[in-house]
């Protein structure tokens, strides 16, 4: 069936899509690390859709949620509410974590938040802090998993 061939060369074309991953160490420490999605299987993701790479998150999503940040907006420390997704739309923004790794991120970046569970340090302070770039909001789509995250290790399972 033409719609199930692979590519030429499909094994070394195969995607690494880049990811931010915040997570919770053993100590209750938020971490900052890059990731790489690689589950990727060339499939029609429909009845008569051309293939495409498709990597299929194990986790349904739970919701689906909108952010609009206004410029200056700032979020003090703070846990990510369940484990998600954060897409940037529009505008820039960064998380910083409690080991102090900041990145800042923009459209066609992805995070994925599942600090959940972080102790205070010594300053009282636990989770992540963020914060709009620039001076126009920063618009973020959320995908929220609802599943209880596996702390001490960086990067999703596949």
């Amino acid at each position: 069936m033409e719609t199930d061939r692979k590519p030429q060369g499909s094994d070394p074309d195969r995607p690494k899509v880049p990811y931010w991953h915040v997570w919770t160490d053993e100590d209750g420490v938020s971490r900052q690390d890059r990731c790489r999605m690689t589950d990727f299987e060339f499939a029609s993701i429909s009845s008569g859709a051309a293939p495409s790479w498709i990597d299929r998150l194990s986790n349904p999503a739970h919701h689906v949620v909108v952010l609009v940040l206004p410029a200056g907006w700032v979020g003090e420390w703070h846990e990510n509410p369940e484990p998600q997704w954060i897409v940037p739309l529009s505008g820039r923004w960064f998380v910083e974590t409690m080991d102090g790794t900041r990145v800042e991120m923009g459209p066609g970046e992805l995070s994925f938040g599942n600090n959940q569970n972080t102790r205070p340090d010594a300053l009282g302070q636990r989770g992540h802090r963020s914060e709009t770039v620039g001076d126009e909001p920063a618009v973020l789509m959320l995908v929220q998993m609802g599943q209880a995250p596996a702390p001490g290790r960086p990067c999703r399972p596949e």
